[in-house]
């Protein structure tokens, strides 16, 4: 049974008597408040201070229900706690590795404690956009009862990702919440994503909005259920939501990177929106790029893990699939969809199962110790971007204008595939005219390339020029505004370069 909103009293006094440094503010001020979060020092958040709460990996059986204090994630005893786990691709697509079998070897296996049950939205297929509603919904329900006799921990993801802004289906958010938390009211093991990565033009207000109308749908059914929140820019922003939060018991807000595009500047906002006492749970991470393919970045993914064992911070690896891309866990040639062997797994899985290995505090010395390409068993035709050639070009940017807007490319990442250089982009647009509800950007090359692969943008390649255009979800810049997180890949020479 869920304990009553009167543990959040009680909880706030057996926390200052176990004086435990990860935990702070257990009412429902506090919890918002955020004040005891940025004293933390990141040690005594990863092992505690010696007072017997150290931060464990939770197991439904024993921990119970989760829920939030400060900036940590805890048991029913208010215990620190940490999952760490996968995500599924879309159920609509990849529904056969949502299954007994896969979640309990996940379990039991490789060490994972949580699984996220990825439902797309939008897309082909989507829940909102041609799904079979009744289908999908029923392998949610199904998928959390096989996390649940596999001792996990499940996340129900209602994921927005082509529909950009949440409140585009509130409606249909509002039925489906309601209708699975009533389901699923009797189970302790259940979180609730209500948004995955909001993007293009929205905002954080959109989302507090679309939260405040959709957190009370679930809270009917399930007074203490731990719910996730989504952040702009594709879950980058926790600082908007640090700056704002909900005023709301056990909530988290998400962040997500993929560690070939994403480093240091991320790393620090999450950093600093933890300080400033932002309870953030990393619901999706790759170790390619965030297109989702190119080449893995062990070290930056080492790096990222180091930092949330040292946080404290829960995190979900995308995923549980056969895709032929780089975040895939599952190798393209494998048809399993369990009982899967060290062969049967794509580089990013044979790094999984080596950071799932890893117990709270240990992460951040073992991985950090690990040198790119030291992993058992991650290798692959992606290769290491830290042994990558031309790695001396990357970080170099360009800026050039195009018409009423002007832009900077900087060089991420590069990489050898098949004999060829690829190199890898990251870009930002200023509209420096009126506002527009659409853009194209022509970006000179100083020899002629070949695209790869782009993402947040259409590409499309004249000879030496390389033309960026607006996706359905992010045509409208106001004036004097910039969008970011756009990225592109090239296939080309060595001297292939923006001009």
């Amino acid at each position: 049974m869920k304990k009553k909103s009167i543990v959040v009293i009680l909880a706030a006094i057996m926390i200052s008597l176990l004086s435990v440094t990860a935990l702070a503010g257990c009412s429902s001020g506090d919890s918002n408040s955020g004040d005891s979060g940025g004293s933390q020092a990141s040690s005594e958040s990863a092992q505690g201070d010696g007072s017997g709460a150290s931060i464990y990996l939770a197991r439904p059986s024993t921990s119970g229900a989760l829920r939030v204090a400060g900036t940590q994630l805890c048991d029913k005893n208010w215990n620190p706690v940490v999952l760490h786990g996968v995500s599924t691709h879309g159920i609509a697509w990849f529904g056969q590795y949502v299954n007994a079998d896969l979640f309990g070897q996940l379990s039991d296996g490789w060490n994972a404690n949580v699984v996220r049950l990825a439902m797309y939205t939008a897309e082909n297929g989507g829940y909102c956009e041609g799904g079979d509603q009744a289908a999908l919904k029923q392998q949610v329900l199904d998928g959390v009862e096989y996390a649940t006799k596999a001792d996990m921990y499940a996340i129900v993801d209602w994921h927005v990702l082509s529909d950009a802004n949440p409140a585009k289906y509130q409606s249909q958010a509002i039925e489906f919440f309601g209708d699975v938390s009533a389901k699923l009211a009797d189970h302790d093991n259940v979180i609730y994503e209500i948004c995955n990565e909001p993007n293009g033009s929205t905002t954080w207000a959109d989302v507090k909005s679309y939260a405040e109308t959709v957190i009370p749908v679930i809270r009917a059914n399930d007074p203490d259920a731990v719910i996730l929140v989504g952040t702009p820019e594709w879950c980058q922003r926790p600082d908007e939501a640090a700056a704002d939060k909900i005023d709301a018991d056990n909530i988290m807000y998400t962040l997500h990177f993929y560690a070939a595009t994403h480093k240091d500047d991320l790393r620090q906002r999450m950093q600093s929106a933890f300080d400033a006492g932002l309870p953030i749970f990393v619901s999706e991470f790759g170790v390619c790029d965030a297109s989702g393919n190119g080449s893995i970045d062990e070290d930056s993914a080492n790096t990222w893990v180091s930092q949330m064992d040292q946080l404290g911070i829960s995190w979900c690896m995308w995923s549980l699939c056969n895709k032929d891309e780089s975040a895939s866990i599952i190798s393209s040639s494998c048809s399993k969809t369990s009982g899967l062997s060290e062969s049967d797994l794509a580089p990013a899985g044979a790094w999984l199962k080596n950071a799932l290995a890893m117990e709270p505090g240990q992460a951040s010395a073992a991985l950090a110790g690990t040198a790119a390409g030291a992993t058992a068993g991650v290798g692959g035709s992606d290769g290491i971007s830290s042994g990558s050639a031309d790695a001396s070009s990357e970080n170099v940017s360009v800026t050039g204008s195009s018409g009423q807007f002007s832009y900077s490319i900087t060089q991420a990442n590069s990489w050898n595939e098949s004999g060829k250089l690829c190199r890898q982009y990251t870009m930002s647009i200023t509209n420096n005219g009126s506002d527009c509800t659409s853009w194209s950007v022509s970006v000179p090359f100083s020899e002629a390339i070949q695209i790869k692969d782009g993402w947040n943008g259409v590409y499309a390649v004249n000879g030496n020029t390389l033309v960026v255009s607006n996706a359905s979800y992010n045509g409208t810049i106001g004036a004097g505004q910039t969008i970011n997180d756009i990225g592109f890949q090239i296939v080309g020479s060595s001297s292939a370069v923006p001009e």
